[in-house]
């Protein structure tokens, strides 16, 4: 049995949903099961936006101190952190599960997972990195950027029930109970950098080049896409197998992404029937229905508050601050 995971709070639900669809097409044998950091208590969806696929609440996986953790982060850092947490969970509670895969809610399938899981009975683990070749320009993301934010995108990673995986996970669920911050000065971005271990301490980790797989705005430089038949290729010869819509905004279609600017999707012609699909897919699953659902664990902006400079600096001062009460 193989089991693939998302986790969102519910304003991402309509990207959960498109996941859960496009696996139900392209690999029905697959469990399909939604992470939610969130609280449904009180919330009654309408019936037709009523996700027809399972949904685990953060709180019920057993967490030791994930009210703490709550507390600590702000809403991005607790979503990647709980990610290893659902991994053991899984594990733990389906002991018939051999696979557990994990992707980012805004990603659609387009093929049978089959080289994925062929890949599993051979190797411990399967990452992807976020560029198989060099990029040519200084334009955003470059190569600096991919050192500050990892390696390999963390959209995606796929372990098989092992001993070594499973140490590895205890090691990563301890490192994002206090570290899994958006602090680049101190080489942290969230739960990716730390995965930059896993091909060192989990040797028998396989590193997925074929660009049919987590292709986005980070690698576009390296990848073009075409149609035939019903069937979407990159470079010509592979099978896309899934797209990472990382940044994307149906409400704003013409932007390829918002954390890119590289290519404009007028430029990309290649790649619009691709966001085609996956505008129509997120406005039929509900977007702006569940955009008006607040999250239950977001947090009201921290006061700061910042000491007076003071006189004994031997050096001259342009500005005093005694303090600020915002962020």
């Amino acid at each position: 049995m193989t089991i693939a995971f998302t986790i969102c709070s519910i304003n991402y639900l309509a990207q959960a949903r498109t996941l859960g669809d496009s696996l139900a097409v392209t690999n029905p044998d697959i469990l399909f099961v939604i992470g939610l950091v969130d609280n449904q208590e009180g919330v009654n969806f309408e019936q037709s936006y009523t996700p027809k696929y399972p949904m685990i609440e953060i709180d019920k996986i057993g967490i030791e101190g994930f009210d703490e953790m709550a507390n600590r982060y702000n809403i991005t850092e607790l979503n990647t952190a709980v990610k290893p947490f659902y991994f053991t969970y899984f594990f733990k509670n389906y002991p018939e599960t051999k696979n557990v895969i994990y992707f980012d809610p805004d990603i659609i399938i387009y093929q049978p997972l089959t080289g994925l899981l062929d890949s599993l009975r051979k190797h411990e683990a399967v990452l992807t990195p976020h560029v198989n070749t060099p990029i040519e320009d200084r334009l955003t993301p470059n190569e600096l950027h991919h050192l500050n934010t990892g390696i390999y995108n963390l959209g995606f990673v796929a372990f098989r029930r092992s001993i070594p995986n499973t140490e590895f996970i205890k090691w990563w669920e301890e490192k994002l109970r206090y570290e899994c911050l958006i602090d680049l000065c101190n080489g942290l971005f969230v739960d990716q950098n730390w995965m930059n271990f896993l091909p060192v301490f989990v040797p028998n980790t396989h590193i997925e080049r074929n660009p049919g797989y987590n292709a986005a705005y980070w690698n576009l430089h390296e990848r073009v896409f075409s149609k035939k038949a019903d069937t979407f290729y990159v470079n010509d010869d592979q099978p896309l197998v899934f797209f990472h819509y990382s940044g994307y905004d149906p409400e704003k279609p013409d932007v390829l992404s918002k954390y890119q600017d590289r290519f404009k999707l007028s430029d990309r012609t290649d790649a619009i029937p691709l966001f085609d699909i996956y505008r129509n897919s997120l406005i039929s699953n509900g977007n702006a229905y569940y955009r008006t659902f607040p999250c239950a664990y977001i947090k009201p902006n921290q006061v700061k508050r910042y000491l007076r400079v003071r006189k004994y600096l031997n050096r001259p001062i342009k500005y005093l601050i005694d303090q600020i009460d915002t962020m």
